[in-house]
């Protein structure tokens, strides 16, 4: 298991939830009366934002900095949970919810959890679902339903909410086509594997230099090296939320620079107009 805490503490932060959440009692609503629903990453936040308006109040587990593949839930986030009318959960595989949401959902069994990845295609194994603004209006869709569900006074509302941002998402796809016409088949260097779906839908080769949460050997260090070199590419991508180390390697070898995009940036479609941009305009 790729998890940093031990078992002992896992069962510590299972208590500390259920003194917490007994202690509060049950609830669909904040003080303020908004739905209070929990997304697992920043960008679902605005997915959840978008469709609920001024009817939700949003939690998001894994904050900016931090790693999906690695998280753990505080105790105060556990308590909060107790509190939640739905839990969106990216249900693509992403690790914390691999280790923590079966304890989580049997914990506030009141909560509805909406599997954002219904309707969708998970490739290779690949959690990074949203990073595909395709994947990103089922995801919506899915929260749509879900919000409706939990609050089915607002439904006209949320759909309304809705159609308005799948337009968007549209323009941004759009968008995205535009920027990177002509670069079909470039190939991007890139840390950590978290873009097959972007590569996927707009007509890039993606090469890793992480595969399986594992840093290279020596040897497919230097096969990355050399593979970069041969496509002429000096622009080592890599994410805010984990080590640089061996993109800084490889960059230094190809006399290239390593630049920053990160898939867990909360403004959605903005970081991802930024992405497309960054990859378009790379050597």
């Amino acid at each position: 298991m790729r998890y940093g805490g031990q078992a002992l503490c896992g069962a510590v932060l299972v208590l500390s939830f259920i003194f917490v959440a007994g202690c509060l009692g049950e609830g669909d609503t904040g003080a303020d009366g908004k739905v209070l629903v929990a997304v697992t990453i920043p960008p679902q936040a605005e997915f959840v934002e978008a469709v609920g308006g001024d009817r939700v109040d949003v939690m998001v587990l894994v904050g900016p900095g931090d790693s999906p593949h690695t998280y753990e839930p505080t105790p105060g986030q556990l308590a909060r949970l107790g509190e939640a009318a739905m839990y969106a959960r990216v249900g693509s595989g992403v690790e914390v919810e691999n280790a923590w949401m079966k304890k989580i959902a049997g914990l506030n069994p009141d909560m509805l959890v909406v599997d954002c990845s219904e309707g969708i295609e998970i490739v290779d194994g690949d959690p990074h679902i949203w990073l595909s603004p395709k994947n990103a209006a089922t995801m919506v869709r899915n929260i749509c339903d879900g919000l409706s569900a939990v609050d089915p006074d607002g439904k006209a509302t949320y759909e309304a909410n809705r159609d308005r941002y799948l337009a968007e998402l549209r323009a941004l796809d759009t968008e995205i086509v535009a920027s990177l016409d002509g670069h079909e088949g470039k190939a991007v260097l890139v840390y950590h594997p978290a873009w097959g779906y972007f590569a996927r839908d707009y007509g890039l080769v993606l090469i890793p230099i992480e595969e399986e949460g594992k840093e290279p050997t020596p040897q497919g260090l230097q096969h990355l090296i050399d593979q970069a070199r041969a496509e002429n590419i000096s622009v080592v991508f890599a994410s805010p939320e984990q080590s640089t180390r061996s993109a800084e390697v490889v960059a230094e070898e190809i006399n290239g620079s390593v630049v920053l995009v990160s898939p867990l940036d909360e403004r959605y479609l903005e970081n991802m107009r930024d992405v497309a941009g960054a990859f378009a305009g790379s050597p």
